[in-house]
């Protein structure tokens, strides 16, 4: 039987897995699909998933939610409304592969935010495993070549991934910081029923700028894929592996998803699995597993 650390771990896998695919699908969709839009009805219809799931512990849990509400509209301002907001509006001028490079700063988010306002400093043994799986990011990144590095190159749509990924630290470091004292489901409801209202007023303006999402099936078929995979598996659990492990380690996991973007790539694109992207995959999770058995050592 898995422990409560061994399914948190296993979730964040999945985690990294779906937002792999949902910064590929950004991309893809650039120049197709309006951003703001997409972010809108992705957690519309994630609400509208949900809800029939959790109206009822939403009613329980009331007097606890409205006694904190505005962390809770905290939170999803910082999550539902922004992060991903911001990662659609990147991926209009960068590329996926940006995305998911960008994204791995992360732990150095996660790690100043937990400096700020929770006075935690990761282990040596976590840091050992932060630099080990920075170098498999890195290996993949270069194609197993350092000099490539040079030519790596960033824009705007990187800027704002950057702001994206402060946002999502500041959000996690939070989350630990203000505990509430309801199920995950419910408190993603929750978060859901308060971020979606905030970002419509940034989906009108986008709709009488630009034009509204078109009715087709690719269209169809992001949001579906972004709503229940990228929104409620994936934050449900992310919430439940900040809980578990903690902002400092969970972000760690953030190094999987280049791995997985280039499995991806491999898989529906055609692309060719080559060695480095094998070394690059091997010494990101022996980083993950060194970190996350420091954090287990030290509870």
């Amino acid at each position: 039987m898995l422990s409560a650390r061994h399914m948190a771990m296993v979730g964040l896998v999945v985690c990294a897995l779906a937002w792999a695919g949902n910064a590929l699908l950004a991309r893809a969709t650039a120049g197709l699909l309006p951003p703001i839009g997409l972010s809108f009805w992705r957690w519309t219809t994630a609400l509208l998933l949900l809800l029939p799931f959790t109206a009822q512990g939403l009613w329980l849990h009331r007097q606890t939610l409205w006694r904190q509400r505005w962390r809770v509209a905290v939170l999803a301002a910082l999550s539902i409304s922004s992060y991903n907001t911001l990662l659609y509006l990147a991926a209009q001028s960068t590329t996926a592969i940006n995305i998911t490079l960008v994204n791995t700063g992360l732990p150095v988010a996660a790690f100043i935010w937990s400096v700020l306002l929770l006075r935690e400093w990761p282990s040596l043994l976590t840091l050992a495993g932060t630099l080990l799986s920075f170098c498999g990011l890195l290996v993949i990144l270069t194609s197993g070549q350092p000099a490539n590095l040079l030519e790596l190159a960033f824009n705007n749509g990187d800027l704002i991934m950057v702001l994206a990924v402060m946002t999502w630290g500041l959000y996690s470091v939070l989350l630990r910081r203000w505990p509430v004292a309801v199920p995950g489901l419910t408190l993603l409801a929750a978060m859901l029923l308060c971020g979606v209202p905030l970002l419509l007023p940034f989906y009108l303006w986008e709709l009488a700028r630009v034009g509204g999402m078109p009715l087709s099936l690719p269209a169809l078929g992001a949001v579906a894929y972004t709503a229940v995979f990228a929104s409620l598996l994936a934050y449900w659990a992310w919430n439940n592996g900040v809980r578990v492990l903690g902002p400092a380690t969970a972000s760690l996991f953030s190094y999987l998803m280049p791995v997985f973007a280039a499995l991806l790539g491999v898989l529906l694109l055609g692309e060719h699995l080559r060695w480095f992207h094998l070394l690059g995959g091997v010494l990101t999770f022996l980083g993950l597993l060194l970190a996350t058995w420091s954090g287990r050592r030290s509870h």
